[in-house]
């Protein structure tokens, strides 16, 4: 580890609390329909959406009726994604001809991007038309990413809202936080990225000479454009099979910190509006601190994984830590920061491959993922995922000190905690139900690329990524079979809606109760003791869950290589 390594980190961490606040104002004021200065010149384009789909933005909509409209939007985006994919061949802006998606892959990409997971079985440049990037891709980038956010409101008004049953209007979430945070923000993005060196042109390619005389195909295409929304979004999906790692969509060291901070802006951004909402923005900031407290852990385990590299190499005179998988431009310290960002949060790009991470720097994604996600998280689904465990720590601290379990003026029954435990027990079944059918079946251990317990890794990785709705991979499995094409798109769906839904039915029950005044009988929530209390639920619960599996994968891994036996 060295100095510039820590500068990087604490920067990057003094800039996450600096924008929280800002973000979360702008965040606050779509929320609750307020009038921005964008107002002016996007405003008709949002009246006239109105008119046109003939949708009252003023009628508010219980939980079930907002979830029932978000899964059909969202499941009417992933038929339309299927469609394109699979005809991609006949529609327009595709240069370099490709061929319509086989049915397995087409059905994997429509529900990864679908479900803001934006998983790859696929090589982009050598896959996918422009046209299919553009409007099968991109588009939904945007609405899942948006559907998020929407989330993330309901619940927010589910807890400061009293005895109501609306939590909002799906519609009129999903357009406002489209047209005043996400296409301005990614407007600007774009823009920056082209002044770095970003492309973003419909040339399908461009034929370079090489030094040895040779011809070279460079594949293009309107990146800049969707790397914007890719990191603001959380989404991960890139145009290249390299992901964040190629220069095309990551070229410099500026360009990825400015990604690494855009992928957190918004989480951080929703934590300061969910304290304002409630009337208490040290609620706020103490679930901030929470998720910066176990980001910080996270990054100083990969950071000293990695820079520590690895004893069998050293024995041979190798030393130095450990650079394999990683791009020289950005070094270990911003491999090792992007690699905890990206798993933090449900956004999937990756700078490095994290299959050449040492056993315990490739463990503290893996870890990340399975505890949903909820350190900033994706955009929305990190605070929602949050506040179901802040359910759970409220209940545990009523039972251990006798006092009422409250939070934000709301009691909390039986049903919140019964539902919150349903929808956090949704990772760990689909999880390990999976990964123990893709080890058990010749299907799945033939997509593995090592053996031993870093094979096991690759498909604890792929099954983890899919069911929290991430999008990374180890690098070292070929997922693009059937089978794992197959199994992966029905965990990626059940890992969003099956959480959702029991949140949803949370935040309209919170919605129809009365604010209680704080008393001498309620459990404070915004100190130390809280904040250490919150951390420590979230670690035993993912501890006593995933500890055996992450036994058998990367912990065993590790052990085998102390003992000098690499896999």
């Amino acid at each position: 580890m060295t100095i510039q390594g820590w500068l990087l980190i604490l920067v990057f961490t003094g800039l996450v609390i600096a924008i929280t606040k800002p973000f979360g104002m702008a965040l606050y004021a779509i929320m609750e329909g307020r009038r921005t200065w964008l107002h002016t010149v996007l405003g008709p384009v949002e009246r006239g959406f109105y008119a046109v789909s003939g949708i009252d933005p003023g009628a508010e909509q219980g939980w079930r009726r907002f979830g029932i409209h978000m899964l059909l939007f969202n499941f009417a985006g992933l038929l339309l994604t299927y469609a394109i994919l699979r005809l991609q061949a006949v529609l327009p802006l595709n240069p370099l001809g490709y061929a319509g998606l086989p049915p397995h892959l087409a059905w994997n990409t429509a529900v990864s991007f679908a479900t803001n997971t934006n998983w790859q079985s696929y090589s982009g440049e050598s896959t996918m038309s422009e046209f299919s990037q553009m409007v099968g891709l991109t588009i939904h980038n945007f609405t899942s990413a948006a559907t998020g956010i929407a989330l993330a409101f309901a619940i927010i008004r589910g807890f400061a809202r009293k005895e109501t049953t609306g939590l909002g209007n799906f519609w009129a979430d999903v357009t406002r936080i489209t047209l005043y945070i996400l296409l301005p923000a990614c407007l600007v993005y774009a823009v920056i990225l082209l002044a770095a060196g970003v492309p973003q042109t419909f040339d399908g390619s461009v034929v370079a000479n090489t030094l040895e005389g040779a011809k070279q195909t460079i594949v293009l295409g309107p990146v800049a454009s969707q790397e914007a929304i890719k990191m603001v979004g959380t989404n991960g999906g890139g145009i290249f099979n390299g992901n964040s790692a190629h220069p095309f969509e990551n070229p410099s060291a500026l360009v990825n910190f400015i990604q690494m901070l855009s992928i957190f802006s918004i989480g951080a951004g929703l934590t300061w509006t969910f304290g304002k909402a409630v009337g208490n923005t040290k609620q706020g900031w103490a679930i901030f601190t929470a998720m910066l407290v176990l980001f910080l852990a996270g990054t100083t385990a990969i950071y000293a994984a990695e820079a520590s590299g690895n004893p069998i190499h050293h024995a041979l005179g190798i030393a130095g830590g450990n650079m394999e998988g990683k791009e020289v431009r950005f070094g270990i310290a911003a491999s090792s920061l992007f690699a905890n960002v990206t798993t933090d949060a449900s956004c999937g790009a990756v700078n490095a491959m994290h299959d050449s991470f040492t056993a315990l720097g490739g463990l503290v994604p893996i870890f990340n993922m399975q505890l949903g996600e909820i350190v900033f998280g994706g955009v929305g689904s990190g605070l929602y995922g949050m506040l179901l465990f802040v359910i759970l720590s409220v209940f545990v601290a009523g039972l251990m000190v006798g006092r009422t379990p409250e939070y934000v003026g709301k009691k909390i029954d039986g049903k919140e905690v019964k539902l919150a435990v349903l929808a956090i027990a949704v990772l760990p079944l689909i999880i390990l139900g999976f990964t123990g059918i893709a080890a058990i079946t010749k299907a799945g251990l033939a997509g593995i690329e090592n053996q031993g317990p870093h094979g096991f890794s690759e498909m604890l990785y792929a099954f983890t990524s899919a069911v929290a709705n991430n999008g990374s991979a180890f690098g070292g499995l070929t997922a693009s079979t059937p089978f794992y094409d197959g199994l992966l798109g029905v965990a990626m769906w059940l890992g969003r809606y099956f959480v959702i839904v029991p949140m949803l039915a949370i935040a309209g029950s919170l919605a129809s109760k009365r604010i209680v005044p704080a008393s001498a009988g309620s459990f404070p929530t915004t100190g130390p003791l809280w904040i250490a209390l919150l951390i420590g639920v979230i670690l035993i619960l993912g501890g006593l869950t995933f500890l055996p599996s992450l036994a058998l994968g990367p912990i065993a891994d590790h052990i085998a290589m102390i003992h000098g036996q690499l896999f």
